[in-house]
């Protein structure tokens, strides 16, 4: 087995490309690389790496036997009125009997989820008396590409040049250096 956890790698690591650009949130990422799209360049050389991921858990309430209740009820109730849509869709009656096995659907599923609701919160055991919901966020948000890609994607997103040109420099003439007085040479 190779790799993390016995999983091989699909294809290059895009985490060894260089940076083209970084953003303070995905969703400017994801522009510049959309912008890079709609201008032909080809993305397949281009990643999106979130950098420093945290998770942030942010609580909504407590959990109650009367709000587990509720979430199982209308959790079973969605899941049982796709199974009585999906089941009458091959019934081959009239669309009364359709109807009623879509209602079916829904108050047996509504009923199952309120008994699935308490019964899994009976198994917390009070560990877990509140309700939260969990986001994967990240510091920054880095565009890679590959390198010999990079210049054309910087000059796209009219970041400049990459690397940027060195400085041009004029010597200075010394004159104490040259063993002159002055520029006559006198």
């Amino acid at each position: 087995m190779s790799g993390a956890l016995g999983r091989r790698p699909v294809g290059p690591d895009v985490t060894k490309r260089p940076v083209l650009a970084s953003y303070d949130d995905y969703l400017a990422a994801q522009k510049a690389v959309d912008t890079l799209s709609d201008k032909g360049f080809p993305v397949q050389n281009v990643a999106i790496v979130g950098v420093d991921l945290r998770i942030v858990e942010a609580v909504m309430g407590r959990l109650s036997w009367g709000r587990a209740a509720a979430s199982g009820l209308f959790t079973g109730a969605w899941f049982g009125l796709l199974i009585g849509l999906f089941v009458s869709l091959f019934v081959n009656t009239d669309s009364k009997n359709g109807t009623g096995l879509v209602l079916l659907g829904l108050i047996y599923g509504a009923a199952f989820g309120i008994v699935f609701g308490l019964i899994s919160y009976a198994f917390t055991r009070g560990r877990r008396d509140f309700v939260s919901r969990q986001q994967l966020q990240a510091t920054r948000y880095d565009v890679l590409c590959e390198q010999e890609f990079i210049g054309k994607a910087r000059q796209l997103l009219g970041l400049g040049v990459w690397p940027p040109p060195l400085p041009t420099v004029t010597p200075a003439v010394d004159a104490e250096a040259a063993g002159s007085d002055g520029p006559t040479g006198g």
